[in-house]
């Protein structure tokens, strides 16, 4: 199953969750369903918008662009995370002013059960992303899965809430419960949105990963081969190292060319999705017994 499958999931589950939380809201009446059924919207076009960047993503390098198309996916996760804060803005617009001016809610029971079949549906899709994310390393598809994670939560929260107006009898509990639900949304969205300017900056690679990177120079240093001032980048899925190589003045080009390339290897095998890039600079020092004048 390919990355832009579980968008596809993803589009379904909105679709499917955005029908049955609506029902909810207009059998009970309640905000915080309203609130709920709103952040399924939002779902939807943020599965949509991810479909469209993940296909750019996936797009091979071209003229314009030799270095691929990886970074696309930042703009997914940037514009699901504005999606989330103009849907919370819009939430607790709203809950405000019934927090005012309360109403009754009816059917609860009934709009409560079709509320929790559509938070089921979004777990499974979630719990499936968040997989298919550290399968393709796709920080698309991880904020495709904390969105609906984060949704699966505020579901749940909003049943509660919704279930104890109608213990309790105390109407305005309804509005504060939307309220809540658009703070802790809100929340979310600028973890997408810093997450996103992180990635467009030329973020390093996570600690991880950079310590696999490490892990395979240690073991490619020789008495002849050394390594200095090593930068590493993320774009979308596709890792980027780049390393000086100190060798012997007296190699050969094509010897050290020869080297190079093997380090290359070594260093995309030890991470996957990874294009290494090194550049020879004549070690300071002779290194004892390097004057064969090739590769060790």
């Amino acid at each position: 199953m390919q990355a832009k499958h579980y968008f596809w999931l993803s589009t379904a589950a909105a679709v499917a969750t955005i029908c049955l939380k609506t029902l909810a809201w207009k059998m009970t009446g309640s905000m915080g369903l309203a609130s709920d059924a709103m952040e399924s919207f939002v779902n939807l076009a943020g599965a949509t918008f991810a479909l469209w960047m993940i296909t750019i993503a996936n797009v091979p390098p071209d003229e314009d662009h030799p270095l691929g198309h990886s970074k696309a996916e930042y703009f997914s996760s940037g514009f699901e995370g504005l999606l989330i804060f103009g849907a919370a803005s819009a939430i607790i617009w709203s809950a405000t002013s019934r927090l005012f001016a309360p109403e009754p809610l009816e059917a609860v029971g009934l709009g409560l059960a079709v509320s929790v079949g559509a938070s089921a549906i979004n777990l499974f899709v979630a719990l499936a992303m968040r997989r298919a994310a550290a399968r393709f390393r796709s920080i698309a598809l991880d904020g495709g899965s904390r969105h609906l994670m984060t949704d699966v939560w505020t579901s749940a929260g909003v049943i509660i809430g919704v279930a104890l107006v109608s213990f309790t009898g105390w109407l305005w509990l309804d509005a504060v419960v939307a309220i809540a639900v658009g703070c802790h949304i809100m929340l979310e969205g600028w973890h997408l949105i810093r997450a996103s300017a992180h990635g467009l900056m030329d973020a390093a690679l996570g600690e991880d990963d950079l310590k696999a990177v490490q892990a395979a120079l240690d073991q490619l240093a020789t008495q002849d081969i050394r390594f200095a001032n090593l930068r590493t980048r993320r774009a979308g899925s596709r890792n980027f190292v780049y390393v000086d190589v100190l060798v012997p003045g007296q190699w050969t080009v094509a010897a050290t060319h020869d080297e190079l390339d093997r380090i290359e290897r070594e260093i995309a095998s030890a991470l996957p999705e990874t294009v290494a890039f090194t550049h020879a600079e004549p070690s300071p020092v002779s290194p004892v017994g390097a004057g064969s004048g090739g590769a060790s």
